[in-house]
């Protein structure tokens, strides 16, 4: 088994290995009302918008973005998955390979009012977060609406956590087509630990928690 600190890694592999595993997280029966109202509140606040998401993956969140606003710049670090998004052909939509955490300078041409992020931020080691969050508030500005998107930790539905480190992230062990496994983290933080982590970068946080999914808005300071 590789152990994998860095989820990009994972699913460098995983899109390029097996492009439609990728979404499968969106897929199970029991979660489509959940999926649906998310997809509809992630319709309404990028409505007639620019903006700018981190994390793309395959791009399923991308053709969500693009169907309301007006302008998407669709990012992620694996090349793989950026090139399935791109094959999606949506309207109004540029792409960049570029790390969430590392934006170059001159990647931001114009103020992106919306910043996405569909499921990265589990993804995001506790004591890195502090600096993603700094980094977007440099390169975006203030007063952009951040809207962040995860998994809600449900048994017998979600992966099981393999281990818990000692800063308190969460682990799960996926294998890929190849045979190959790999530990990944992935946090299920509650209401109380997103609201304590982000609030003092943030303000106006609002967050709805579904059965298998939570949406967390907020206004970067």
């Amino acid at each position: 088994m590789s152990d994998t600190e860095n989820p990009s890694q994972f699913y460098q592999q995983l899109y390029a290995q097996a492009p439609l595993q990728a979404e499968d997280d969106y897929a199970h029966p029991e979660r489509q009302h959940d999926v649906m109202q998310l997809r509809a509140r992630v319709s309404a606040l990028c409505e007639a918008r620019d903006v700018l998401e981190i994390g793309c993956g395959s791009g399923y969140w991308t053709a969500v973005l693009a169907a309301s606003a007006r302008s998407v710049l669709a990012t992620d670090v694996a090349a793989s998955g950026l090139a399935l998004a791109q094959a999606r052909s949506l309207p109004n939509v540029s792409y960049a390979l570029a790390d969430a955490g590392n934006l170059a300078p001159g990647l931001l041409q114009m103020p992106y009012p919306v910043i996405f992020a569909g499921m990265l931020w589990p993804h995001v080691r506790r004591q890195d977060q502090d600096q993603l969050l700094a980094h977007l508030r440099l390169r975006a500005g203030k007063d952009g609406l951040l809207v962040l998107i995860g998994e809600t930790y449900v048994e017998g539905v979600s992966r099981s956590i393999a281990r818990t480190d000692g800063e308190k992230n969460t682990y799960q062990i996926r294998s890929l087509p190849d045979g190959s496994r790999h530990e990944i983290v992935c946090n299920f933080p509650s209401d109380s630990a997103l609201r304590k982590k982000l609030g003092p970068a943030v303000r106006d946080i609002r967050i709805e928690r579904l059965e298998h999914f939570w949406m967390l808005t907020c206004r970067l300071k």
